[in-house]
């Protein structure tokens, strides 16, 4: 164990990642520094082993380290960008309750100290039923009402972003040369123009997290073989990481559940389970399985335009397949479910 930066190398991915950009490239340098003034602030001591990498994500690092009284925390170094900015308010005010907890947090290098968790057991590990009854829990205690405090004011709203795919939308159509039929780009602008205006006059805002899928969702140390009800995984034993908060409609949260784990749907009839699985896990969290329905055409349909105009042919054949199928009516051409590409492994 070093209590030093210098102990700490940079993943390769993140570092090919952050390589294609000035800006990038000029955090990718700034770590080292970030690093060790955290490590030094909050008196922490880097906790991995000799010859491993840290954790990483999209868009951050994540060391293990240890506090001065010897316990084990983990410290994120996130690229600045919106989504890292607000994190921490949202984590704040979730208060470790569904979601990792927060310890301290820094805004100006978007560095936070969280709790440890197994980042070895992911929701990923679990079957699909229980999976969706952990999910279900960890959305119900998520799903805070808006009140007084001030984090608050940091969030936007989904029924604006709406809005502005409404707008979007045809022009980025037209401008990519009409990359999927009609059909399917106003069955999203129906959604956008909908779900907008309910959003707009609902009294049901909450607080998002609209990156929820099953990998952004860890296990607690020490919670191997805790079980609720009837032998199903404890929801106490999961947390989620890595939000995307936004305030609105809670079923917005359901369509990166149906992005990915293509391949554990049935090798026939895969459009049938992909509606079945909106309805379980919408069901198990209290929410409206056809408004997630409809919210996940829309956010499939922003998806297949950023990748068709960023040329990730993989990707995009993956959003079309789900945006469609659930739309009522599969795309003809595409690969079958089994065969499209994880998220980010379609380039």
């Amino acid at each position: 164990m070093n209590g030093t930066a210098a102990a700490v190398p940079i993943p390769p991915g993140l570092s090919s990642r952050y390589s294609r950009s000035s800006e990038g490239r000029a955090w990718l340098g700034s770590l080292p520094g970030l690093l060790q003034d955290r490590l030094e602030q909050w008196q922490l001591e880097v906790d991995l082993a000799p010859g491993t990498t840290p954790w990483s994500g999209h868009g951050g690092l994540v060391v293990p380290v240890r506090q001065l009284d010897g316990s084990p925390a983990a410290l994120k170094i996130a690229f600045p960008h919106d989504e890292a900015k607000v994190e921490r308010h949202a984590l704040a005010l979730w208060g470790g309750r569904g979601a990792v907890a927060l310890l301290a947090a820094e805004a100006g290098s978007c560095a936070m100290l969280l709790e440890r968790l197994d980042a070895g057991r992911t929701l990923a590990d679990l079957g699909m039923d229980d999976a969706a009854q952990v999910w279900g829990g960890l959305v119900r205690q998520l799903g805070l009402a808006p009140d007084h405090r001030p984090e608050w004011r940091e969030f936007g709203h989904i029924a604006a972003r709406a809005e502005q795919w409404s707008d979007d939308f045809p022009a980025d159509w037209e401008h990519l040369g009409r990359p999927f039929p009609r059909w399917l780009l106003e069955a999203a602008l129906e959604v956008c123009q909908t779900r907008g205006a309910v959003g707009r006059r609902s009294a049901r805002d909450v607080l998002v997290h609209a990156d929820l899928h099953f990998l952004n969702i860890l296990a607690r140390p020490g919670t191997e073989g805790r079980e609720g009800r009837a032998g199903a995984p404890a929801v106490a034993g999961y947390a989620a990481i890595d939000p995307q908060p936004l305030i609105g409609e809670p079923e917005f949260a359901v369509a990166p559940l149906l992005w990915n784990r293509l391949g554990d749907l049935p090798a026939v009839q895969a459009g049938p389970a992909l509606h079945r699985r909106c309805t379980d896990f919408s069901t198990a969290a209290g929410l409206d399985p056809d408004v997630a329905r409809q919210w996940a055409i829309a956010r499939e349909v922003d998806n297949a335009l950023w990748y068709a105009a960023h040329g990730h042919p993989g990707d995009l054949a993956r959003s079309l397949w789900v945006a469609s199928t659930l739309a009522g009516h599969t795309l003809e051409g595409l690969p079958h479910p089994h065969f499209l590409p994880q998220p980010g492994q379609g380039g």
